[in-house]
């Protein structure tokens, strides 16, 4: 009877459904877990740093991406480990949190992932790597906190000059080669759109349009909105402009319930098509009796009503995305009105030129204010093709994020390895005295932060151990900012700062995967819901 009720086996196996996955032990959970992770992080590790390599991944819809951007990488790879998945998700919130520093986390969390295996294997308990793991990344923060090297004052981010030399590094990482030029761009934007209290400063109001055509070189920034879209009318180009916002279809109205309308002879119907036309040309003449010389509208325009806003000299443009209506909104401080009636005053948009410009074979509609006030800027991109431009654009998006993260927090610590080989020396002393078995996961804590500078220098063509005791000799010398100079080969001080709160959140966030990995214990994995799937239909032309 006992072993009916257990489908005719014990164990977990016969307690759980039919079909059910279990893996339980070291061997068979821990160490597969950690496996996952490690293949995860080594993918990602090559492109590291500025000689890090591009990946080339084609998602489940056939797109290709071309990157070193970590963010980008494992998110397209669609990881389907459960363990792996964690690391992708805490580089997920590294994005999300600061925008910089995601490849950081993954490769650390796999590192520390990978020295735990070690310990494990040598006989130490799950918990007592944990805990040392815990301590580490406490005494981690504490002495990043004594590493400040520099602090931004807050007139940085009204200088374009200032703000590019804060933000180099961040971009060098990503577009090694061009990072004057998008710094000074990047810098340039975020001083147009930085309001009177930094801390309010928005990444929305920094955009990014990109335009086939010339080479990376010919980026520039626009003080105000550029969309990649031509006006639908004749009039091209408004000075002064007046502008008001419709997030309706400009046509004749619809009437809200239905009716009947009973003709009975041609009189009749030539009037009553005279009447539609007659409403709409009076509620179009009342919009252009406000003041409004530009039109904007977020759904269709009608041919009637696009014969009368020609008629009554009105520029008229077709925004579909709600988002840059939204945008176009802020950035002149229109209204978005949502029934076709004349604008009241304090309705109206204001910019100070509209104009179509045809870049590189493309025709945008710019709203230019001619001054340091938009509240926004664009970043005209440009390249040879849509995969550099998509790499430039990420680069971008790095940058700005690190202008955010400086309005929070503006100190910064040495790069090019130099913090982390700082970090990896005071936990490997904090180690020594401590007197538990808590002290070799410390050790081992401290030597997976040297994986930054080895990485750099690999990437770099260089000898890894030779540059990480270059940089020991020289810290101990007393030249704290001595990272690797991958331009000479050498371990030098190259002036690369990296943002505190980038380093101190990427720790944080990939001791918190690698623990969290180490916890588990066991894997129970149902049976996959679902019947057969259907076979491959052939194609219908061969």
């Amino acid at each position: 009877m006992a072993r009916s009720l257990t489908g005719g086996s014990f164990g977990v196996q016969g307690m759980l459904k039919e079909g059910t996955k279990h893996m339980t032990g070291l061997e068979e959970a821990t160490f597969k877990n950690i496996e996952a992770a490690k293949q995860l992080s080594s993918c990602v590790r090559t492109s590291l740093g500025p000689n890090g390599m591009n990946k080339m991944v084609i998602n489940h819809l056939d797109k290709l991406f071309i990157t070193s951007d970590s963010a980008t990488i494992v998110q397209e790879l669609e990881v389907q480990h459960p363990a792996a998945k964690l690391l992708v998700m805490a580089s997920k919130m590294q994005e999300s949190e600061v925008g910089d520093g995601t490849n950081f986390v993954v490769v650390l969390a796999g590192e520390l992932l990978v020295l735990a295996e070690e310990l494990l294997k040598n006989g130490l308990h799950i918990s007592e790597v944990i805990g040392g793991y815990n301590a580490s990344c406490v005494k981690a923060l504490e002495e990043l906190n004594k590493l400040e090297c520099y602090s931004a004052p807050v007139d940085v981010f009204g200088d374009e000059t200032k703000l590019a030399g804060c933000i180099r590094s961040a971009i060098a990482s990503k577009q090694w080669g061009n990072e004057e030029l998008f710094a000074a761009k990047i810098a340039q934007a975020c001083v147009l759109a930085m309001p009177e209290n930094v801390r309010n400063f928005n990444i929305d109001n920094i955009r990014v349009a990109k335009i086939v055509g010339n080479s990376v070189r010919g980026t520039t920034v626009v003080k105000g909105l550029c969309l990649t879209r031509n006006v639908i009318g004749q009039i091209t180009d408004v000075k002064d402009a007046k502008i008001v916002v419709y997030g309706i279809p400009l046509d004749s109205s619809a009437t809200e319930t239905k009716g009947t309308v009973l003709l009975k002879s041609a009189e009749e119907l030539k009037a009553y098509n005279n009447s539609e036309e007659e409403a709409l040309e009076r509620t179009i003449k009342a919009i252009a009796g406000t003041g409004a010389n530009v039109v904007v509208c977020g759904q269709s325009i009608g041919e009637l009503a696009l014969h009368f806003v020609e008629k009554y000299r009105m520029m008229v443009l077709k925004v579909p995305s709600k988002f840059e209506l939204r945008r176009l909104c802020r950035t002149t401080g229109a209204t978005n009105l949502v029934r076709l009636e004349p604008p009241a005053p304090e309705e109206l948009g204001q910019c100070k030129h509209v104009h179509v410009k045809e870049i590189g074979s493309t025709m945008c509609t710019i709203f230019d204010h001619e001054t340091n006030d938009s509240k926004m800027a664009t970043i005209v991109v440009r390249g040879s093709s849509m995969n550099i431009m998509d790499d430039v654009e990420r680069a971008i998006d790095d940058g700005v994020n690190v202008v955010k993260s400086m309005t929070r927090d503006a100190r910064f610590v040495p790069g090019a390895g130099a913090t982390e080989l700082r970090l990896a020396d005071a936990l490997q002393q904090h180690a020594e005295a401590q007197p538990g078995l808590d002290q070799y996961a410390i050790n081992k804590f401290g030597l997976a932060l040297e994986v930054v500078p080895r990485t750099l220098a690999e990437n770099a063509g260089l000898d890894a151990t030779n540059i990480v005791a270059e940089m020991y000799a020289a810290h101990k010398a007393g030249s704290g900012a001595v990272g690797v100079n991958i331009s000479e080969g050498t371990a030098a001080d190259n002036g690369v700062f990296d943002l505190l709160a980038t380093k101190a959140e990427a720790i944080k966030l990939a001791t918190e995967a690698a623990v969290t990995v180490l916890r588990v214990d066991q894997i129970i994995m149902a049976k996959p819901a679902g019947g057969p799937k259907a076979p491959e239909q052939a194609a219908p032309y061969g």
